[in-house]
């Protein structure tokens, strides 16, 4: 019963958050906040009207009691009687009280703070932490080589290496991941978004050009202090391990030397890389700076596309009302919403004989009823649920449509041989051709009729679409004819002289 009580209670802590008049509890709470870290031991109610930034009207003296009750009765507030100021024995009787914030409310403040904190933090690439990290690098590197190095000051540049790293890495993180929240797609100013491109794209560039350059002697740097920093993390563990009690020096020792361990490993992760060939997280957050560019890009011509009058839902919606409005009647309104949402007869529905003798055409209100199955109804099946069928075999449908395809491809190259030699051919001397040879001739022949002008009867010269050859179709006299006789029928028209050259031999 007590877990289910603390539990309750510290639900009970938050509850102000949610509550109506939200607002007018965080301002009480905001008082006695700022009163706990000036360390004040109370405030009274007069003093928290008067300090309190009351967004609307301030609450009278007895709205302000039932809000002081409710934060009390939820565990935010500690009260006492305020006796100090009573001078006659009707005082005693008067509601006197002084208010505080409890622990529960302490680490509630704390907790709210902390998440207003983290909220309002912007996402940043810091340039100034790369000079930062390399100057403490530099550091290390000089209290290593010293014979009698100064622990204090090992750890002094440790802590603050690791913590401007830490900062650094998180805020890229977070600038990385809201790099295009800035932008609203759906309302955007495209003069706002233009603006904010450019300042986007200069302040990349230049965080990425000095971490190309500073990355480079950062990793240099780790490289340099691999075979010192295991000694100097053993000894700043050694240093904090000596504030633990009697007995546990031992385990503080290791939980300090892990520690450390995992943060070193992480800055070098961060600007050399894994032993494994991993890319290092420097060059990864490079990558999706740069790639940041093109998405905005992109963001912008969506913009330019919607102001251009390019076609949306919401624009085809409305020009379909507008086909609604100029129907005739209902029957017209009626087959423009079926060709519109697709609402066809259920022609696939044939449960029993009765509905297999109805076509599309009969509307729902004049078919014949349908019994509907209890199973189907219930479970959406009209079959009992069971065993799936075997999965057909179809590896022999697979082997004959292989052979039919490469039995076609050898029928093509056979008609490619045959006609591109690079020799004059008549269209009268061809006389009869299979459908794979008439197919490959008359490609062919259309591209190079394609390009002639009407009544133009001299000499075209031109390359097929894919590059492969060359054609120069020549008409002959006006007179002449030819006549192709095909599987499909007889292709007949004026004599040319067509020569087909491959592009390499040409």
């Amino acid at each position: 019963m007590s877990g289910q009580f603390e539990i309750a209670t510290h639900q009970d802590l938050f509850r102000h958050v949610t509550a109506d008049n939200a607002a007018l509890y965080r301002c009480v709470l905001d008082v006695c906040a700022a009163a706990e870290r000036q360390l004040l031991l109370y405030v009274r109610p007069s003093e928290i009207l008067a300090q309190a930034k009351w967004l609307g009207e301030p609450p009278t003296t007895s709205e302000l009691d039932a809000i002081l009750d409710k934060l009390t009765e939820w565990g935010n507030l500690d009260c006492q009687a305020d006796n100090s100021r009573v001078t006659s024995l009707s005082g005693f009787y008067r509601r006197r009280m002084l208010y505080r914030l409890s622990k529960g409310g302490v680490s509630v403040e704390m907790a709210l703070s902390a998440f207003a904190k983290e909220m309002q933090r912007r996402g940043e690439l810091q340039t100034v932490a790369l000079e930062d990290i390399g100057k403490s690098l530099l550091t290390l590197i000089h209290l290593g080589r010293s014979n009698d190095p100064d622990v204090a000051k090992i750890y002094e540049t440790l802590n603050g290496l690791m913590t401007v790293f830490n900062n650094m890495a998180e805020t890229a993180r977070a600038f990385m991941a809201g790099v295009l929240r800035g932008v609203d797609l759906q309302d955007g100013d495209v003069d706002a978004v233009l603006n904010y491109k450019q300042r986007l794209i200069e302040y990349i560039r230049q965080f990425v050009g000095d971490l190309v350059s500073r990355s480079g002697a950062i990793s240099e740097d780790i490289n340099a202090l691999q075979l010192r920093i295991d000694a100097m993390l053993q000894s700043v563990a050694r240093r904090q391990a000596r504030n633990a009690p009697p007995g546990e020096e031992l385990a503080a020792y290791e939980a300090e030397l892990k520690m450390w361990d995992e943060r070193w490993q992480g800055l070098r992760m961060w600007f050399v890389g894994g032993s494994n060939g991993e890319r290092s997280q420097s060059e990864q957050l490079r990558s999706r700076a740069r790639a940041a560019i093109p998405q905005l890009l992109a963001a912008i011509i969506a913009i330019n596309e919607r102001r251009s009058g390019r076609s949306d839902r919401s624009a085809d919606f409305k020009s379909l009302a507008h086909w609604f409005l100029d129907c005739d009647g209902d029957e017209d309104a009626h087959r423009l919403a079926r060709a519109a949402f697709a609402l066809n007869p259920a022609r696939h529905y044939a449960e029993n004989t009765a509905a297999a003798d109805v076509t599309g055409v009969i509307p729902w209100h004049k078919a014949p009823s349908i019994v509907v199955p209890l199973r189907l109804r219930e479970t959406g099946y009209s079959m009992p649920r069971g065993r799936l069928p075997h999965v057909h075999d179809r590896s022999a449908g697979r082997k004959k449509l292989e052979a039919q395809v490469g039995e076609e491809h050898a029928q093509i190259e056979a008609a490619r041989q045959k006609f591109a030699t690079g020799c004059p051919l008549l269209l009268s001397e061809l006389w009869r051709l299979n459908s794979h040879e008439f197919r490959f001739f008359l490609d062919l022949l259309g591209e190079a009729i394609a390009t002639k002008a009407a009544g133009d009867d001299g000499v075209t010269e031109i390359q097929s679409n894919d590059g492969l050859y060359l054609i120069r179709l020549e008409p002959l006299d006006a007179d002449t004819e030819a006549e192709i006789v095909t599987e499909d029928g007889v292709f007949c028209g004026r004599d040319h002289r067509i020569t087909i050259t491959p592009t390499d031999a040409a």
